[in-house]
C-alpha cells in the first residue's frame, strides 16, 4: 500500500507521526480542503505529465491551474497528462493520493510551484484517498526533492 511506503520514508524523517488520515476522503482538492479544516488552495496538489524521459510530477497550490505556454517554455514539452494507470506505475501512488514521497523511480522528477509559497503551510497528500501531512513550503519542497521551484501555473494570484 503506497501509504505506507509514505509513512516508511516520514519516520525515517522522524514526521511518521504527523501524518493525518481522515475518515473521510480527501481525493480532491475540495474533499481535502473540508477534511484538512483549510481553504481549497492550501492543498497541495500533485499532477502528473509525461515527458519523453519520464514524468514530471507538478506539486501546485490547490487553486492553480497549469498554464500551458508557461509549462512548455519551462519542460520543453507540451503539458499531457498521465493516464491514472500510467500515474500509479510511474509513482507507486494512486490517482487520489498521488504525492512526491517515497517515490524511487528515477524517471520521476519532481518540481514545485511557486503558487505554494503564498501560505505558511500546505496539505499534500500521503499516498492514499484519505491522508495528508502539513509542511512548511520549504519542508515540502525538500522532502518531495524537488529539482526546483517553477512559475507554470495560472489563476491563483487573485
Amino acid at each position: 500500500m503506497a501509504i505506507e511506503a509514505v509513512k516508511a520514508y516520514f519516520k525515517a524523517l522522524g514526521r511518521e507521526q504527523d501524518i493525518l488520515e481522515f475518515a473521510v476522503s480527501s481525493a480532491t482538492v475540495e474533499l481535502a480542503a473540508q477534511a484538512a479544516g483549510v481553504i481549497p488552495a492550501r492543498i497541495a496538489k500533485t499532477l502528473s505529465f509525461k515527458r519523453e524521459d519520464g514524468c514530471v510530477l507538478l506539486v501546485t497550490a490547490g487553486d492553480s491551474r497549469v498554464d500551458n505556454a508557461k509549462f512548455k517554455t519551462e519542460f520543453g514539452c507540451k503539458a499531457r497528462m498521465l493516464t491514472a494507470e500510467e500515474v500509479l506505475a510511474a509513482t507507486g501512488h494512486a490517482v487520489g493520493g498521488v504525492c512526491p514521497f517515497a517515490i524511487d523511480n528515477i524517471k520521476v522528477s519532481v518540481f514545485a510551484d511557486v503558487s505554494l509559497k503564498r501560505f505558511e503551510t500546505v496539505f499534500p497528500a500521503c499516498g492514499s484517498s484519505n491522508s495528508a501531512i502539513e509542511l512548511h513550503c520549504d519542508e515540502l519542497y525538500e522532502y518531495a526533492r524537488s529539482e526546483k521551484w517553477v512559475d507554470v501555473c495560472k489563476d491563483w494570484q487573485g
